[in-house]
């Protein structure tokens, strides 16, 4: 039996704290049975919210809970790691304003450009990932031109997609500056999003203050209908904000503007400006993982009726959804084999990413431990197996 569960992380912190349970759970707003459960691993830590209250109540990060995502050994952390080297160094490059010539030409920049979102859009980090160290320090050589916000917006995407979100706020931070340089109130509001998203979990007040920050901004821009894609996804990004801070009603309001914008544009005729894919349907999966956050399960899976995702352009949307769906079903403690179907179907949209997440890894190490009475099932331990955890 693995041992690589949230849980057993919980159990380590606590006991070098020489805390008991009870002291734990009444830190961090939780019942003690609900606390040994998670311990154990019969239970998984189904919302951020408590991953944040449990690291407080410890006095630890959200970051030393979840630990490192798979095995360190599977080529694809492997090769994760490798370009990750790489992107850092480039960012200090930037930092120090140490740039050497573009190696790229004008036309070719705005081309590779394009490439890298494409990739972004099959969620294809790990192609992208080492793509990444010479595209920002090219596009740091075209100033007047959208090159540096747009593949530091990439930048950030895959480092937080790849289980290195210490780097993604930097990365972030990048696109942000590049944003006011370029004065594009949609660049400024999609810079303003990936920020907010790529915060700490234990930062979601900061994260909503960013956000509302950026929202006064855009409704200025509101006339643009790339800026009013933007501003939609900014109010979701401070909904899910709101959510893991437990402030439910200003989670509601979000949701409730993001909803308004949505309706008068209508969805998409492709993935949106840079991706967004905002729209009613787009809309319909925020929701969907919102209420996951906020532990409404039966809610998600009455959405997941309403919804087709066959069809949407965007890989990291398809995912979301069979995992908002996948996390509903396995919370019950009854349902796994359906859970199994949705996180299947969440792998198949985006491996790399699945693979690299510690939520994941949480879901289906508990799953593991609840089968442990009987045989686990074949899909189930292959899946194990592709995550780095041990099925027995």
């Amino acid at each position: 039996m693995t041992d690589e569960h949230i849980g057993a992380r919980v159990r380590l912190w606590r006991r070098r704290r020489g805390l008991s349970q009870v002291a734990v759970a009444g830190l961090a707003g939780l019942s003690q049975g609900y606390l040994s459960q998670i311990e154990k691993g019969i239970r998984g830590v189904e919302r951020r919210s408590t991953l944040v209250a449990l690291a407080g109540a410890l006095d630890v990060s959200v970051a030393d809970l979840l630990g490192q995502s798979g095995d360190p050994t599977d080529p694809l952390r492997i090769k994760a790691s490798q370009a990750v080297s790489s992107i850092r160094l480039a960012m200090v490059q930037l930092e120090a304003d140490a740039l050497d010539p573009p190696t790229r030409g004008p036309d070719e920049m705005a081309a590779a450009v394009e490439q890298a979102m494409g990739l972004r859009q099959s969620s294809d980090y790990l192609t992208l990932a080492p793509q990444l160290p010479s595209l920002l320090l090219d596009a740091a050589n075209y100033p007047g031109t959208d090159a540096l916000v747009r593949i530091a917006y990439e930048t950030s995407v895959a480092l937080r997609n790849l289980g290195y979100r210490d780097l993604s706020w930097p990365a972030a931070r990048i696109a942000v500056n590049a944003s006011r340089e370029l004065a594009d109130p949609a660049w400024m509001g999609a810079a303003d999003f990936i920020f907010t998203l790529s915060l700490p979990m234990e930062a979601a007040q900061v994260s909503r203050s960013v956000g509302e920050k950026s929202l006064s901004q855009l409704q200025a821009a509101a006339a643009d209908p790339q800026a009013r894609q933007m501003l939609g996804q900014v109010h979701l990004s401070a909904a899910l904000s709101s959510a893991v801070a437990r402030q439910e009603q200003n989670a509601a309001a979000h949701l409730a503007e993001a909803e308004r914008e949505a309706a008068t544009l209508g969805d998409p005729d492709g993935p949106g400006f840079n991706l967004s894919f905002f729209g009613p349907t787009n809309i319909h999966l925020w929701k969907m993982a919102i209420f996951t956050e906020l532990g409404e399960y039966g809610k998600v899976l009455e959405m997941s009726r309403q919804v087709s995702v066959a069809g949407i352009p965007v890989a990291n949307r398809r995912q979301s959804f069979h995992m908002s769906v996948g996390r509903s079903l396995a919370h019950s403690g009854t349902r796994d084999k359906e859970a199994l179907v949705e996180l299947a179907k969440a792998e198949r949209a985006a491996p790399a990413p699945f693979r690299l997440n510690p939520i994941t890894r949480d879901v289906v190490s508990t799953m593991i431990t609840r089968a442990q009475q009987r045989a686990v099932a074949e899909d189930l331990a292959a899946m194990a197996n592709r995550l780095g955890i041990s099925p027995v």
